[in-house]
């Protein structure tokens, strides 16, 4: 029977756990580890990769990998579709393209995603509905430069979340999390008062050191985000 990366990293994880490999013990080189399983080294890298990944091990150059004294639980997130995040509420999704205008980059966005002046970005807002009532508000700004298939997309039927997770990779995400009052354009599409409070996501996806977009998600009164780690 083959070994498989998912076998190493669960027989790795259950001798850490057992103590065979206490905190601040140095574990088996890749090579050794790979003998000992019978697989390619390949294989090893990739489990003790996850491992690392998962705040389990540390892993340095000419150093070796170590059990970690204080083992790191890192939060991560997805790039949810908004559709599949509806449908799993049991509810009825719609979606509603506001506005798309191609337009020269504000300085405010230029500098935040270090853009050249001048240049020209897709500037989206859309609704999202959750049995007909207000879901979630998007505001989102693309750049062509990045994914120049963008400039003759059709967004009038599929929002631009799903048309990004579909069409273009990413290699570095940053994601905030904050409450803002509901302004009167907000207040519009939410249908909530003005002042409301509100939830607000900001994400911005790069690829490869280049901005791919960034996009303000804003919720409906009493929205809750629930992760698991």
């Amino acid at each position: 029977m083959k070994v498989t990366f998912k076998d190493v990293k669960t027989d790795l994880m259950a001798k850490i756990t057992q103590g065979v490999w206490p905190p601040g013990e140095l574990m088996p080189n890749e090579a050794d580890l790979a003998a000992e399983y019978g697989c390619a080294r390949a294989t090893v890298n990739r489990a003790m990769q996850e491992l690392a990944e998962d705040g389990i091990i540390e892993r340095k150059r000419k150093a070796g990998t170590r059990v970690r004294k204080a083992p790191v639980r890192q939060a991560r997130f997805s790039i949810p579709i908004v559709r599949q995040e509806i449908e799993a509420q049991g509810a009825q999704y719609r979606y509603a393209l506001v506005s798309q205008e191609l337009i020269k980059v504000p300085d405010w966005l230029r500098a935040r995603l270090n853009l050249k002046t001048g240049q020209a970005v897709l500037h989206l807002t859309c609704m999202h509905y959750a049995d007909g009532s207000p879901y979630q508000f998007e505001d989102r700004w693309i750049n062509p430069a990045v994914t120049p298939d963008v400039r003759n997309a059709d967004f009038s039927e599929t929002g631009p979340n799903e048309w990004l997770v579909d069409a273009v990779p990413f290699s570095d995400a940053e994601i905030g999390f904050m409450a803002i009052e509901a302004d009167a354009t907000l207040a519009e599409h939410l249908g909530c008062a003005p002042g409301a409070a509100l939830f607000r996501t900001e994400r911005t996806t790069w690829w490869q050191h280049q901005a791919v977009t960034l996009v303000h998600l804003t919720y409906r009164p009493g929205h809750r985000m629930t992760t698991r780690y």
